[in-house]
This record gives C-alpha cells, structure tokens and sequence, in this order.
C-alpha cells in the first residue's frame, strides 16, 4: 500500500510539473512576437513612413507643373488729376479677372523633373526598408540581451544556493574541529561576494528590460523562450559579400539616387532650351468694360548671368557625388559582412570552448568537493572550484546568446533583415498605397492619423501637457 502511494503521488507530483511547464510556455514571448510587435510600434518606422510620403508628393509636384493653373486676379484704385488747383478730378478702377496660364513647349525638362522624382521615390522606398533592418535587428539584440540577463540571474542564485551549503558545512565541520574559523570566514566571504554579484545581475535584467521596452515598445508579459532554430546563411564569405551587394537596401537606394540625379542634370541642360507658353484672359473692369485675350509667349534664354550653366554644373557634378558613394557604400557593406561574418565564426568557437570548460570545471569542482570531505582539500580550494565553474557556466550563457546575435547581425549586413526573409506573420506597410493616391496630383488634402501619435496624445493629456 506505501508503494502504491508513493507512485500515486510520483504521478500527481509529475503532472503538476508538466502543468507548470506548459503554463510558463503558454505565457513565454518569443523572438517573433517580439520583432513583431517591434514592427508595429516603432516611431522610427513611422517617421521614415512619413518622410516617404513626403517624398511621394515630389512627384505629385512635378506633374502638376504639366497642368495649366487658373488664378483669379481683383484690383481695385483711384486716381486724381489737377487742373489749375484746387480744381482735380478724381477717377475710380476696379476690375475683376480670370487668368489661365500653360506651358506647351519647354524643352522636356518637366518630363524629366517626373521621372527623376519617380526614382527618388523608388530610392526612398530601399531607405525605408533599410530602416526596418535596423528595428528588427535592435528587437533581437534586446531580446537575446534580456534573455542573457535572465539566465545569469538564474546562475548567480544558484552559486549563492550552493555557498550557502558549503558554509553551512564549514560552519558544521567547525563545530567538531575539523576545520578552522578561518574556513568559515572565507566561506561567508565568498557568500557575501555572490549575493552582491547576484544584485548587480538583477539590476542588469533592470536595465535589459528598459532596453528592450525601447526597442519593442512594451515590456515583456512572460518569460522569454529560447529563440529558433538560426536562419540559413550563405556557405561562405564570399557568397555572403556577392549576395549583400545584389539585394542590399543601400545599394538598390544608391542605384536609383544616380538616376534620379542624372536626370535631373540633363533637365537643367533642357531649362536653357526655348519654351512656349499660352495666355488666356477674360476680365470685367470699372466702368463696365468686358474684355477677353489670348496670347501665346516664346522665351528663348540668352543670358542669364551663368546662372543656368551653374545649376545645369551642379547636377552633373552631384551626380557623380552619387556614383561615388554608391562604391564606397558597396566598400562598406562588404566590410561589414566580413566582420559580421568573423564575429559569427569567433562566437562559434566559443561555444566549443567554453562547453569543454564547463565539463572541465564540473568534474574538478566534484572533485574537491570529495577530496574536501577526506580532509585532502580546504574549504578554499572548493570554493576556487565552484567560482571556476561559475564564470565557466557564465562564458557558455553568453558564448550562446552572442552567437545567436551574430547570425542575425549577417543577415542584416547582407540585407535580409527583412520580415519577409524572417516569415514574420504580420501585416507588411504597402509603400505603394499613398503613391498611388496623390501620385496623380489630386486637388483634395487628406491626412490619415497616427496610431502612435494618437497613443502619445493621450499620454500627454494625462499628464497635463497639451
């Protein structure tokens, strides 16, 4: 019957810990939720999202100026005349005009300004997505550092467990002569050291959770689970480096910004071209007077001072500017992948090592501890052991964390710090949607609001601050 119940109570004590097991990991916040929430939340993200608007509108302005524009014009004013003063006579103006005027000919240089804010736009697109990369990238180096922290917490309370009982021992083995009070001080020395090292591990978790509330926006619900399985890179460096410079973000962005930049040099060649314009005019003045006029204008610059072949210099030679940073930024990412990619290697190696000395350190730490009990090692000679084993355990926690942050530091070097080439589950910004809509210069003015700002709003009428 007593073993009957102890089984009883070995299966009851067994589901209760898969219940909290399976608790805890229903409540655990992975690396996706985070870097989707990041996603969501991020004020940058929404910056940038905003300054690409504004650069959609570029465009909007360069077709407008295809259009012809009608204005409306009023004037209104007396005159006096004199005739052997005091005598004057005073006449009364006033008239009312509708006014149309429209550019036929202009050398091309407006269809050059269009397509010129057209690759602007494509350029700012690649910007954005590069400021996307550095988000996500921030919300797993927050994430894995939190977790760091955790983990370290995790050791350091139970390097204070285990001193404890070695100076609970010390303290018992005093008592009958087995050791001295110089065993027991250095005991409650050591104990002091790891209670103090577990503080300062708390506060680490402090400042990590802060870090990752700035990069993700919310401070995790749960504990965090251990992030996936590391996404699939390159079999070498110099398939990475190849790859980076083919789907890089600044070098789709530097392409286009040469383009963008070498039309806009060649419509400054067209501004010195002849232009022809069309004037339309009916008007109603005071007294009653109706007229209507039309006329067509031609301007053909001769001299202007240099000021057209200074501007048309300018943006030849910002385009070459643009040419040349676009090498030095593949020189850049190249760079930066080889660096990511060694730092990737080196924290691989680590891992190794410091597994081979987290065994190494467990069996001496065992070791002394038996020889301990047979006279043939001091308490101190323990307590050695157990801090070797400590900062072993401590090197292989963060041996691990870094090596998971290097893989995604060479995805984003390589530019596929993406949330497609993550398979984030979440609803993509469609840079498209607001080109589409004022794309074509429309006349109305909408402004669609901000969630984050509606969010700060509040925040700040709480406090009291309008």
């Amino acid at each position: 019957m007593a073993a009957l119940g102890k089984r009883r109570f070995g299966r009851m004590m067994t589901m209760a810990a898969f219940a909290v097991l399976t608790s805890v990991a229903a409540n655990a916040q992975t690396l996706s939720d985070a870097l989707i929430q990041a996603y969501r939340s991020s004020p940058l993200l929404e910056q940038q999202r905003f300054l690409l608007r504004a650069t959609d509108e570029d465009v909007a302005l360069a077709i407008s100026a295809l259009r012809p524009t009608v204005s409306f014009q009023a004037e209104y004013g007396k005159s006096s005349a004199f005739r052997d003063f005091p005598r004057q006579a005073t006449t009364t103006n006033a008239s009312l005009a509708l006014i149309l005027d429209y550019t036929l000919v202009d050398g091309g240089q407006r269809a050059l300004r269009i397509s010129a804010a057209k690759e602007a736009v494509l350029g700012a697109r690649f910007g954005l997505l590069q400021f996307e990369q550095g988000v996500l990238l921030d919300a797993v180096t927050a994430y894995l550092d939190l977790r760091l922290a955790v983990r370290i917490v995790d050791v350091r309370e139970s390097n204070v467990r285990l001193i404890t009982q070695q100076l609970r021992a010390a303290e018992d083995r005093f008592e009958v002569g087995e050791v001295t009070r110089t065993d027991v001080a250095i005991a409650q020395s050591r104990l002091a050291a790891s209670r103090s090292a577990l503080a300062a591990a708390r506060g680490q978790v402090d400042i990590a959770r802060e870090t990752y509330r700035l990069a993700i926006g919310v401070l995790p619900t749960g504990s965090l689970a251990a992030p996936p399985a590391a996404p699939a890179l390159p079999q070498s460096v110099d398939q990475a480096q190849q790859l980076a410079l083919q789907v890089h973000p600044l070098i789709s962005a530097g392409q286009h910004e040469i383009t963008a930049l070498t039309l806009l040099s060649e419509a400054r060649a067209a501004d010195r071209l002849p232009s022809l314009g069309l004037r339309g005019t009916v008007a109603r003045g005071r007294p009653d007077t109706d007229s209507a006029s039309i006329s067509i204008t031609g301007n053909v610059p001769i001299y202007t001072g240099g000021r057209l072949p200074a501007l048309q210099r300018q943006a030849i030679a910002q385009a070459q500017a643009a040419r040349s940073n676009l090498g030095q930024t593949a020189r850049t990412i190249t760079d930066g992948v080889g660096r990511a990619w060694a730092g990737l290697e080196v924290a691989r190696a680590q891992i190794t090592a410091t597994r081979e000395g987290v065994r190494a350190a467990q069996l001496a730490f065992e070791g002394f501890s038996e020889e301990a009990q047979l006279g043939a090692r001091t308490t101190l000679d323990v307590l050695d052991a157990e801090q070797e084993l400590l900062d072993a355990r401590t090197a292989l926690l963060e041996a691990e964390s870094n090596a998971q942050l290097a893989v995604y530091n060479v995805m984003a070097a390589i530019g596929l710090m993406t949330t497609d080439h993550l398979g984030l589950s979440v609803e993509r910004y469609d840079p498209s949607a607001y080109y589409n809509a004022v794309s074509n210069a429309p006349r109305g003015v909408q402004t669609q609001p901000s969630a984050q700002g509606d969010r700060l709003d509040s925040v700040m009428r709480r406090f009291g601050r309008n």
